[in-house]
């Protein structure tokens, strides 16, 4: 643990803005973890299941099961359920109504995303202004001295770069979770296009 410390005043003033960084990257990405955690589903089976439920009872029982799941696609339903309910067999007004969830779902996606985005940009960014800041110290070190001391240099310098391999340190996992959960965007967005389809041809031809 002392080491620790010692190690982290040893890179100065920039590793405090870093651990900002870590400390809202890590934020973020736990958000993200259990958002998409809640939220999985194997939309092609969940569109079976919705399909026999209503099939078998009616839509209001479509509707409380599309409640019981936390996925964007299951909102997209609910939607088109509720729409149908109030509208009938209108394709324009349900569609409408699934475009304004849609929308929704899609900031609840996306939530987040800007702020670890950011962090992969700037913590690398903070590490170099850290090791120029670094730099000059041992160079005005140097000076003082008046002799290019071997050890005084590599002391500077090795202080110097700890704030590059923090910042660096930093940005690669947030820039790994940052291309899984957009992956994992992107599955949910399709999920929610097919659905959407599904579910209002569904209502459209089967008017249950």
């Amino acid at each position: 643990m002392g080491g620790m410390v010692a190690y982290w005043k040893a890179g100065g003033v920039f590793m405090w803005p870093l651990l900002g960084c870590i400390i809202m990257g890590g934020a973020f990405i736990i958000e993200r973890i259990i958002y998409f955690i809640l939220a999985k589903v194997d939309a092609n089976n969940f569109m079976i299941e919705l399909k026999a439920i209503i099939k078998k009872d009616n839509v209001d029982k479509g509707i409380a099961y599309c409640k019981t799941n936390r996925s964007p696609a299951a909102r997209v339903a609910e939607t088109a359920l509720i729409a149908y309910k109030r509208v009938g067999p209108n394709k324009m007004l349900i569609e409408d109504e699934i475009v304004r969830t849609g929308n929704t779902e899609l900031l609840y996606l996306d939530r987040g995303m800007p702020i670890i985005a950011a962090v992969i940009s700037i913590a690398p960014v903070l590490g170099f202004l850290g090791t120029v800041s670094g730099m000059i110290h041992a160079f005005q070190a140097i000076a003082i001295a008046g002799e290019v001391e071997p050890t005084l240099v590599a002391t500077g310098i090795s202080e110097a770069l700890i704030t590059t391999a923090v910042g660096l340190s930093i940005a690669f996992p947030v820039q790994s979770f940052h291309v899984f959960f957009t992956m994992k965007s992107n599955t949910h967005i399709n999920d929610m296009n097919n659905t959407s389809g599904d579910v209002v041809s569904f209502l459209i031809e089967e008017k249950p």
